[in-house]
């Protein structure tokens, strides 16, 4: 029986075949997961060396899924890799740089994935903050989970958004104001 358990989570069968096919031969075991949900299903159920998490995927995304691995202190500690072919679409979510896990883009060579394997294991071992302070730092960029956050923090975040939006707000008003005093000065 094998004594590393690698979880793959994504949506494309190619992608999973691929990662399984391009790992050197070793004493582990990789799991497959299509989809959001089964994939957390394994992560809870399975004692995992290694998750590799793409991004988007079906019924629940790559996104929701890193931030239950992120509020639970035991799956925190698993190596993670997350994957996606639009980086920008993680860095909108995780800013950089990524200090826990690694990121692997789509399209990707053998090289890439052992080297992405080699760098998530070593950031795994990193101390962490807890996780209030990851879903705090999560909400300052747009993603809100509430169950994740303090009442305060989420408070705290919610008021900055405020003051940000009346900031838009007023600035809107002023060009409307502009614009209407220019097309007045037109129609005369």
């Amino acid at each position: 029986m094998a004594s590393n358990k690698i979880l793959v989570i994504d949506d494309t069968t190619v992608v999973r075949v691929k990662v399984r096919e391009m790992l050197p031969p070793g004493n582990f075991e990789v799991l497959e997961a299509k989809d959001g949900l089964e994939g957390l299903n394994f992560i809870r159920q399975e004692k995992l060396s290694l998750i590799m998490l793409d991004f988007l995927l079906p019924k629940m995304s790559g996104w929701e899924v890193f931030q239950q691995i992120q509020a639970q202190p035991e799956l925190r500690k698993i190596p993670l890799v997350l994957m996606s072919g639009r980086k920008e679409e993680v860095t909108e979510k995780i800013p950089e740089p990524f200090e826990y896990f690694e990121f692997l883009g789509k399209p990707f060579d053998q090289k890439q994935l052992i080297a992405s394997i080699k760098l998530a294991m070593t950031k795994a071992k990193q101390p962490r903050p807890e996780p209030a302070s990851v879903a705090v730092v999560a909400a300052k960029n747009g993603a809100v989970n509430s169950s994740a956050i303090a009442p305060n923090a989420e408070i705290a975040s919610l008021n900055d958004k405020i003051v940000k939006m009346q900031a838009e707000i007023d600035g809107l008003k002023k060009q409307l104001t502009q614009v209407v005093t220019f097309i007045k000065q037109k129609i005369k």
